[in-house]
């Protein structure tokens, strides 16, 4: 075997490596939905082209302070469709309009609390942000953000990661306000999947290096105490993202965040790991919300999603998951899925698990089933 010479893997070294990245994926779909269903398993979908938003603006919300950034592009007269990014922390990118047809939605793309341009951001202010940080404040934010758009439904509500453990909540709280759920990557934030992420190692048998880097940054940390830390990393770093220690709290961030999009992406992208671990107004929250979160187990009772799919039970709902998901394991979206329909008789309830695809929604796979499902609510309206 030739000697390795500890070269990144990554989309653009895949061609020198002699790997040809596919052009079709094939996906799973239950029986009940393959039937009915005639769109091919073909890669065939692309983001709709780039476009700017015509409103922007800043949305008071809750009792501590925050002031959610929001924008709308698209159709000023269009069904409304509204955004749910990752994280907790991760914020909106300029490609989260283009999962949309923009001549048919009027689409709200909006920061959660503390998050890249909403205020005051974490990265500035971390106890600021923190302060009524929770599930049930930005469930009740996606409200209030309807309400003052004068939106009666929204015809789509599309979450992914952290935006489908958010999307079903909100779904679960206001089944009357929105007429359709689209999710990537679906997260239930049970105690077995945060594990798996972020304590026993267990991603470790797809990512050994990004794991070893995750726990070497507390591990060699000179004035930690690795034999206690270890027994809770999240507690450990965010015990480091909150000491007051500019320097240290930002390096701590670098070395969670840079775990998670290594292992987020089939082929990972070095100039956006680069981008969001230089830019502090993404890094901070980004890390600092995650682990907030997770210690928290979401602000969730143990199971709480999967026990409140009753509230859903009129809702049409698609499930788009990449089969290489390494943050979110697919046994998550195929328990909600059969949750959600247990006699297998709903053909509003939708799973697809895509063959080939990571976690990011930037995965080619991934679009192509995000774009398909935005546009079969379009035409079925």
């Amino acid at each position: 075997m030739a000697a390795q010479t500890g070269r990144t893997f990554s989309a653009e070294t895949a061609a020198e490596e002699g790997f040809k990245i596919p052009q079709k994926l094939e996906s799973f779909r239950p029986a009940e939905w393959k039937e009915n269903d005639p769109t091919s398993a073909t890669v065939s979908r692309d983001l709709y082209p780039k476009i700017e938003p015509f409103d922007t603006g800043y949305l008071p919300v809750g009792t501590h302070g925050h002031e959610l950034y929001y924008e709308i592009s698209g159709n000023p007269d269009g069904q409304p469709a509204v955004f749910l990014h990752g994280g907790p922390g991760g914020g909106c990118g300029a490609h989260t309009r283009q999962f949309f047809d923009p001549s048919y939605y009027r689409i709200v793309c909006f920061d959660q609390r503390g998050c890249h341009r909403s205020r005051p951001n974490a990265a500035e202010q971390w106890e600021a942000s923190i302060a009524g940080n929770n599930t049930q404040e930005l469930v009740e934010d996606i409200e209030v953000l309807r309400k003052h758009l004068s939106v009666d439904q929204w015809h789509v509500v599309l979450g992914g990661s952290w935006g489908s453990t958010l999307g079903v909540a909100y779904a679960q709280a206001h089944p009357d306000s929105l007429k359709a759920l689209i999710l990537r990557g679906v997260f239930l934030f049970t105690p077995g999947e945060i594990d798996y992420l972020f304590q026993n190692g267990d991603s470790s048998a797809h990512h050994p290096e990004a794991w070893d880097g995750y726990i070497d940054h507390i591990r060699s940390d000179p004035d930690g105490d690795w034999e206690t830390e270890r027994q809770n990393l999240l507690g450990a770093y965010y015990k480091r993202l909150c000491c007051g220690d500019q320097e240290k709290a930002e390096a701590a961030a670098k070395a969670f965040v840079r775990y998670e999009l290594s292992i987020s992406k089939t082929f990972p992208d070095p100039t956006k790991l680069n981008h969001t671990l230089e830019t502090p107004s993404i890094l901070i929250p980004f890390a600092l919300f995650e682990c907030h979160y997770m210690l928290n187990n979401g602000f969730l009772r143990r199971g709480e999603l999967l026990d409140n799919v009753a509230k859903m039970k009129d809702l049409p709902v698609t499930i788009v998951h990449g089969r290489c998901d390494h943050v979110c394991q697919p046994h998550a979206a195929y328990k909600l899925y059969k949750a959600l329909n247990p006699k297998a008789d709903r053909t509003d309830v939708k799973l697809e698990i895509v063959s080939g695809a990571g976690h990011s929604d930037s995965e080619p796979g991934l679009i192509d089933g995000l774009v398909r499902a935005t546009d079969e609510f379009r035409d079925n309206a």
